[in-house]
């Protein structure tokens, strides 16, 4: 039995996030049928890197799966993307370890999240930003997003039907840049609680626009009380940029 690593791409406007559902369509859905199609398999089980929510991007979202079939890993992302909707792209497959898992074996990831800074959106980014109208310093975000750098107990930035029980995660970086009239925060780290992200952001721009003060971070980190954060930004902003593995699974 072989062990594929499989990286995807895709734009999550038309799918309820990731995982699979009963009465609804996903990204694994689709992924597992046509491998199913494309290897002569009747279930291909697809083990992804993290679970991504509605309207959530990937521009590497890595996952893995197990098949018996002798088609050369290079070859799949061709074979699948005649079987895949256009916007679920393969971009590689590579043979991986035995024991790889897209989730387990992860050490670190990368999102990005856009906002549209302007008074009347843009429309061709309507699935693809978060559209902010209220004038934002820059300083202050990028003040209040350094101090989210570091090992923290991020529970004030988890939504409240999270399920983690691991709260603390060492968040490498956090950067805040703004062209125009678009903001784009990344951010680095080992892990991440559910809708961490989108919290973050949604903080980060109440403490830009004044409706929080800036220079309350630290405390509103300690305080582990989600009530103190901002609003969760909306999902379609987001994207997971691209997830990292040590050897030998760095395939």
């Amino acid at each position: 039995m072989r062990n594929i690593k499989l990286t995807l791409m895709y734009d999550g406007t038309n799918y309820h996030g990731w995982q699979r559902q009963n009465d609804v369509i996903t990204v694994q859905q689709c992924v597992e049928e046509a491998l199913g199609t494309i290897l002569n398999e009747n279930r291909v089980i697809v083990h992804g890197c993290s679970r991504t929510d509605a309207g959530v991007h990937a521009r590497e979202y890595v996952c893995s799966f197990e098949t018996e079939a002798k088609i050369p890993a290079e070859k799949i992302p061709f074979a699948l993307n005649t079987c895949l909707p256009p916007d679920i792209r393969a971009i590689r497959a590579a043979d991986a370890p035995s024991d790889f898992h897209a989730q387990f074996k992860a050490i670190s990831k990368i999102y990005s999240y856009t906002i549209i800074n302007a008074p009347h959106g843009d429309a061709f980014m309507y699935n693809r930003a978060w559209h902010y109208p209220l004038k934002v310093d820059m300083e202050k975000v990028k003040y209040a997003a350094s101090c989210l750098v570091g090992k923290h107990d991020f529970r004030t930035f988890m939504a409240n039907d999270g399920s983690q029980r691991i709260y603390e995660k060492n968040m490498y970086s956090v950067t805040a840049q703004k062209e125009g009239d678009i903001i784009t925060i990344t951010l680095h780290a080992d892990g991440y609680l559910y809708n961490m992200v989108r919290i973050i952001c949604g903080t980060l721009m109440f403490m830009g626009s004044g409706t929080l003060n800036y220079l309350d971070m630290p405390q509103i980190i300690t305080s582990l009380d989600r009530r103190r954060a901002g609003m969760t930004a909306p999902p379609q902003g987001l994207i997971l940029e691209k997830v990292f593995y040590s050897p030998p699974f760095d395939v």
